[in-house]
C-alpha cells in the first residue's frame, strides 16, 4: 500500500485516505497561488494548434454559410472540437505543462488529459472533413481526386481496432520505462516526441473504436479493446502506486513544495492512472456496450416488424 495512504489510514481511517487521494486539487490550487507558473508559449504548440483552430473555424463558417447554422457541422460536434482543442491548450501550454516537468503527479495529469479526454473529444468532432472546407473548392476537388492509396492503406491498417490498441498500449508502457521517461525530461525534442506519440496513438485508438471499422461492424469489438486498455492501464498505475522505490525521482523536484516526498509524488501519480484513467476507459466500454445492446434490440424489432408485414 502506498506510504502516504497508509499514513492517512493510521491517523484518521478511510475518510483521511480519501482526502489524501483528492488532495491534488486543493494542493495545486494552493500552490499556484503561492508560486504562479507561466504559460509555455512555444512555436511547437502555438503553430499547430493555431492552424488547426483556423482551418476548423473557416471550414465551419463556409459550411454554415452554405447549409445553414447547425447543419453540416452540428452544435454538439462543434462543442466536442472546442472542448478537445481547449484541453490541448491546457495540457501543452498552461502552467500544468511546466509543472509537469517538476512534479510527477502533474505530469501524469497532463498525459491523461491528452489521452483520455482531449483525444476522444477531437475524434467525436470529426474535424478532418470540416477542415477541408477551409480550402478553395479547386484544392478540395484536387485532394478528393488524388490517388492516395498508399496513405489510405496505411490509415486502414493503423485504425484497425487491434493495431490501434497495440500502438496506444506500447506508447503508454514504453514512455514509462525509466530510461525513456528520464530522456524526455532532459531533452526538449524527446519530450515533445513523447507528447506527440501519446496524442497520436490516442487519436488513432479512439478513432478506430468510435468512428472507424468498429462503428461499421458494431461496437462489440470496441467494448473488448476498451476493457483490455482499462486493465493494462490500471496495471501500470498500480505498479507505480504500489512501488516502494522512487522510480521517477528526477520528475519530483517540486514534490516538497506540495507537501510530498518523491515516492509519494510517484505513488499519487500512479493512483491517478490506476483509478482515474482506467475508470475512464472502463466507463467508455460500458457506454459502448449499452449502445451495442440498444442497436441490437432495434435491429431485432425492425426484423420482427418486417416479418409480421410479410406474413400479413
Amino acid at each position: 500500500m502506498p506510504s502516504f495512504i497508509r499514513k492517512a489510514l493510521s491517523i484518521g481511517g478511510p475518510v483521511s485516505a480519501l482526502s489524501v487521494v483528492l488532495a491534488p486539487t486543493v494542493q495545486f490550487a494552493h500552490g499556484w497561488d503561492q508560486e504562479p507558473d507561466g504559460w509555455s508559449l512555444s512555436a511547437v504548440t502555438i503553430i499547430p494548434l493555431g492552424i488547426a483552430l483556423l482551418l476548423y473555424a473557416v471550414g465551419v463558417a463556409r459550411l454554415w454559410r452554405r447549409a445553414g447554422m447547425g447543419r453540416g457541422v452540428t452544435w454538439w460536434r462543434l462543442a466536442c472540437f472546442a472542448t478537445g482543442w481547449a484541453l490541448l491548450v491546457v495540457a501543452l501550454m498552461s502552467p500544468l505543462h511546466e509543472l509537469g516537468e517538476r512534479l510527477f503527479t502533474a505530469h501524469m495529469i497532463e498525459h491523461e488529459v491528452l489521452m483520455v479526454v482531449a483525444a476522444p473529444s477531437l475524434v467525436l468532432s470529426r474535424p478532418l472533413g470540416v477542415m477541408l472546407w477551409a480550402f478553395p473548392s479547386a484544392v478540395r476537388r484536387s485532394l478528393a481526386s488524388a490517388r492516395w492509396w498508399p496513405l489510405r492503406r496505411a490509415w486502414r491498417g493503423l485504425t484497425e481496432p487491434a493495431s490501434a490498441t497495440i500502438l496506444h498500449g506500447l506508447a503508454l508502457w514504453l514512455w514509462h520505462m525509466p530510461i525513456l521517461f528520464d530522456a524526455a525530461l532532459t531533452s526538449e525534442p524527446v519530450h515533445w516526441l513523447q507528447h506527440f506519440s501519446f496524442l497520436a496513438s490516442a487519436l488513432l485508438f479512439w478513432w478506430a473504436l468510435l468512428n472507424g471499422h468498429s462503428r461499421r461492424r458494431g461496437y462489440g469489438a470496441s467494448v473488448f479493446y476498451l476493457f483490455f486498455t482499462s486493465m493494462h492501464c490500471g496495471l501500470l498505475g498500480a505498479v507505480l502506486a504500489m512501488s516502494g522505490s522512487d522510480i521517477f525521482a528526477a520528475n519530483s523536484s517540486a514534490a516538497a513544495q506540495w507537501g510530498l516526498t518523491a515516492l509519494e509524488d510517484q505513488q499519487l501519480g500512479g493512483l491517478i492512472m490506476w483509478v482515474g484513467a482506467a475508470a475512464f476507459y472502463l466507463a467508455a466500454a460500458l457506454i459502448l456496450a449499452a449502445l451495442w445492446i440498444g442497436s441490437g434490440s432495434a435491429e431485432q424489432k425492425k426484423a420482427g416488424g418486417s416479418a409480421r408485414f410479410i406474413r400479413n
